[in-house]
């Protein structure tokens, strides 16, 4: 098995949490992973007193922008892309979803060592300095602390992983995780397998597994033998075809916007977006976390962490109350912030810390 091509140094400023609690101990963390209230749920709307910085993660390898030079010389098709911008710095044109991809697979190349990276017109093309910001917090979390760990015996599951197969490419090379990986779209599973053929390095980290039932999210997936430490999500967050089709041109419009220009929406539209089982289920982002939460229960001794994406900070109140009827021990709430985008990490955990440390010492401690 190779190594990943890129690896982190783990460094966690997040508390272990103490004995458990009646209710469950529930800790929004924001930027700096520092609790910041514990033991109370805290709702959608508070907010802690200091301001978030607009910053990646410390451990973001896409910390200080993207070096174009060294991008185009990793790979020559995306120096058909870059342009200087009106402040004599080099960029893209990110309205335009193919001068995206390819910077996408310039990304891959250059700092995550896979050379062949492609996904289908209309799929998902996600943002990779905010994918992988979402491994560093999880990075994070599973460690509590312990800069000990050998995280590259973590096992991982990806819920929704789309044609793009994004996290586990990015979670083997940085953390050496081993992934499965789940979709309800059998085209977009091939999609990935046909990654996974084309890049050694990825081969034996990660098999895929299809959700027959478009309604589930762990059952069917999740075997009787597994184990994972992690769960991790980008759920849907629209709630029909119309509604993620009027955000995909939002987005167009306001990237060109900001460039002075005019947004070609006829050819971007859901091109930009993503397809529609990425972008939108029924009953949206918030009925998707409330069937997650509610399947968690079933396994929750096979899983130590369950993490998902929570794109509208509405969704966190009816998520904290759906976790207060279960009989879970922890929840956190990570915040991330890139530019102006907050995104939040919902976790949570049926383990107590002493269970989640004998845990880690078990599977996770480095061995000397």
């Amino acid at each position: 098995m190779s190594k990943p091509a890129v690896k982190a140094t783990l460094k966690s400023n997040a508390p272990a949490q103490g004995k458990a609690q009646p209710r469950p101990n529930v800790a929004r963390v924001d930027s700096k992973s520092r609790a910041v209230g514990k033991h109370k749920a805290i709702s959608a709307t508070t907010r802690s007193d200091k301001p978030l910085q607009k910053a990646l993660h410390p451990r973001n390898i896409h910390l200080n922008g993207y070096d174009f030079t060294a991008l185009t010389r990793a790979f020559p098709p995306l120096k058909a892309f870059v342009r200087p911008t009106p402040y004599g710095a080099l960029s893209i044109d990110f309205a335009d979803p193919l001068a995206v991809k390819t910077l996408n697979a310039a990304l891959l190349k250059h700092h995550y060592g896979i050379g062949s990276w492609d996904i289908p017109k209309g799929a998902l093309c996600p943002p990779i300095p905010g994918r992988v910001d979402y491994l560093h917090y999880l990075a994070d979390l599973l460690a509590e602390g312990d800069k000990s760990l050998a995280l590259d015996n973590a096992r991982v599951l990806d819920i929704g992983t789309g044609a793009n197969g994004i996290y586990p490419i990015l979670g083997s090379q940085v953390y050496g995780w081993q992934f499965v990986a789940s979709d309800i779209n059998a085209h977009s599973l091939a999609n990935v397998q046909g990654i996974i053929e084309r890049n050694p390095a990825l081969q034996g980290r990660l098999s895929l597994r299809l959700q027959p039932d478009e309604k589930a999210v762990f059952k069917g997936i999740i075997e009787a033998d597994d184990r994972f430490e992690l769960t991790l999500c980008n759920p849907p967050f629209h709630a029909s075809l119309a509604e993620a089709s009027e955000g995909s041109l939002r987005k167009v419009r306001n990237l060109a916007a900001n460039r002075g220009g005019k947004a070609q929406l006829a050819s971007a539209k859901l091109n930009f977006g993503g397809q529609a089982a990425e972008l939108w289920c029924q009953g949206g982002e918030q009925q998707f976390l409330a069937t997650m939460i509610l399947e968690s229960q079933f396994f929750a001794e096979q899983c130590l962490w369950f993490t998902s994406l929570v794109s509208k900070k509405e969704n966190l109140k009816p998520c904290y109350q759906a976790l207060a009827q279960l009989k879970v021990d922890t929840v956190k709430t990570i915040e991330m912030q890139q530019g102006n985008k907050i995104t939040r990490v919902l976790a949570w955990s049926f383990h107590s810390a002493a269970k989640r440390l004998q845990w880690r010492t078990a599977i996770l401690k480095s061995s000397k």
